[in-house]
């Protein structure tokens, strides 16, 4: 069938345009960035630089496609959100625009990537917290910016299918990671930046790490090949509900420093940042209903994402390094 990706240049969209194309699907691909800023382009597919915050350029990107999966916005680790805010909700004029342009090309199915950050802060106040089921979205208190967009943009979706009959299917990303994905700049996720931080101080030889907060906040981290997985069978599926995509094997941050410096055989001194952001205490993935409607759930251990992720990212270190000398 004929598919359209919005946010397709980002990481997550990289690795879906890659498995859709796979399955011998004529892919529509669109991003803000420049191509050459793309993750991972694909030949196979058409691939356009557009910014989808217009709604013309929804129109263009929707015309003829069955089906839509919409991972565009402007966002990226704590440090960007809690410090981006206003451009974070912006990015409801994408599911808006993307939305009414799909209604109108009579769209079949419309996918949306919300995140964990939908979720009420009441609930994520201590690193011990049982797992976050979908109904704890509501009352609502999520991520101020970035996590009220999301929220919004999910109600959205389900009007859209109320009023207008489009079939949407929404899925709450719980921090993916993976090889591919954003590793510096300052959008990247605690994996990827730890997994930097670890590469860059063997490498180097300085034998420290700076870590955000006190180590003790606590989260689970869901591997690409899982989110993937999960995305295509909610889309195939007959499931109109939120459901979390989300490894519900939960760490502490200084657990993934640990589990990172056994994969990097190294041991390092760590330097504590207490100023920096921490985002909630404590956030973990409770599968019941993932497994019940989808008879399915993520599986990949972190130790295994991890080492694959870690592998990527310390050869970009190292080129990186060889490039600057």
């Amino acid at each position: 069938m004929k598919i359209a990706i919005a946010g397709a240049g980002g990481f997550i969209g990289g690795w879906l345009a890659r498995t859709l194309i796979s399955e011998g699907h004529e892919l529509l691909c669109s991003d803000i960035k420049p191509l050459e800023d793309w993750y991972q382009v694909h030949p196979e597919s058409i691939n356009v630089q557009s910014d989808l915050s217009l709604r013309e350029s929804c129109k263009d990107l929707v015309s003829g496609a069955e089906q839509v999966y919409n991972l565009a916005a402007d966002m990226g680790g704590m440090g960007f959100i809690e410090t981006h805010k206003a451009e974070c909700m912006l990015s409801v004029l994408i599911n808006t625009h993307l939305l009414m342009a799909s209604r109108d090309a009579g769209v079949k199915k419309y996918f949306f990537a919300s995140s964990a950050c939908v979720y009420n802060a009441s609930k994520q106040e201590r690193n011990d917290v049982d797992g976050l089921k979908e109904e704890d979205a509501y009352p609502a208190m999520p991520e101020d910016g970035y996590g009220w967009e999301k929220l919004f943009s999910e109600r959205m979706c389900r009007h859209f299918y109320e009023d207008y009959g489009l079939e949407t299917r929404v899925a709450r990303y719980h921090n993916i990671y993976g090889p591919h994905g954003t590793w510096e700049g300052g959008r990247e996720k605690a994996p990827a930046a730890l997994s930097r931080k670890v590469a860059s101080a063997k490498v180097n030889g300085t034998n420290q790490i700076e870590i955000w907060g006190d180590g003790e906040q606590a989260r689970s981290f869901t591997y690409i090949d899982d989110c993937i997985e999960g995305t295509l069978r909610l889309m195939r599926s007959e499931v109109r509900e939120p459901l979390n995509i989300g490894s519900d094997e939960m760490v502490t941050i200084n657990q993934l420093v640990e589990t990172l410096e056994g994969i990097a055989g190294v041991k390092l001194e760590r330097r504590y940042n207490l100023d920096a952001p921490k985002g909630v205490r404590g956030r973990n993935s409770d599968n019941t209903r993932i497994n019940e409607l989808l008879g399915w759930a993520p599986a990949t251990s972190l130790n295994e994402g991890l080492m694959k992720t870690y592998d990527w990212i310390e050869g970009q270190v190292v080129a990186s390094q060889k490039r600057s000398t």
